[in-house]
């Protein structure tokens, strides 16, 4: 009996996080709606608690506002498929938990190269260019070296070293 109210406290922790998420993302869509309201703006903070900063993503981490360095995890990056340029919002929780959420896609394009795999990495090869892919959306995706990939980088990808991939033809 000694542990129900520990499971009692864990499931009411968690329903309050989730609870705590779907109001940011109301707060998000109303703001994309109707514009910024301080008064929402603070009491969605105050309610949320932890801290909010917004970054860059380098392909496999947001780069934050602050200078530091955070890692985004491989299966968010691929399911959402971030490019390597897009502006994320990263909430830390009180209780350390880290709640990532896309902001600012960059322009994209889509190519079509062949996966190829060098040094324990994967790469999508494109003409005479090279993206580095995350092995998350390699899996996910069942893909094998030689394979025929559709792969997303920015418009302007003079400088990306990152793709990610739309899907394995």
């Amino acid at each position: 009996m000694s542990d129900l109210p520990e499971k009692q406290v864990k499931r009411l922790k968690s329903l309050i996080r989730e609870a705590e998420t779907n109001l940011q993302a109301a707060h998000e869509l109303l703001v994309s709606l109707v514009g910024d309201d301080p008064d929402m703006t603070s009491h969605a903070k105050e309610s949320i608690g932890g801290r909010v900063l917004e970054g860059v993503f380098d392909g496999q981490n947001m780069v934050g506002s602050d200078g530091k360095t955070y890692p985004v995890p491989a299966n968010y990056a691929s399911k959402s498929k971030l490019v390597q340029g897009d502006i994320l919002k990263l909430t830390i929780g009180d209780d350390g938990a880290f709640l990532y959420k896309q902001i600012g896609p960059i322009p994209r394009k889509q190519v079509v190269g062949v996966l190829v795999q060098k040094e324990g990495h994967y790469f999508v090869e494109v003409g005479e260019r090279s993206y580095r892919v995350l092995l998350a959306s390699v899996t996910y995706f069942k893909a094998k070296p030689g394979d025929q990939i559709s792969v997303n980088v920015p418009e302007d990808d003079a400088d990306s070293e990152w793709a990610a991939i739309e899907a394995a033809l």
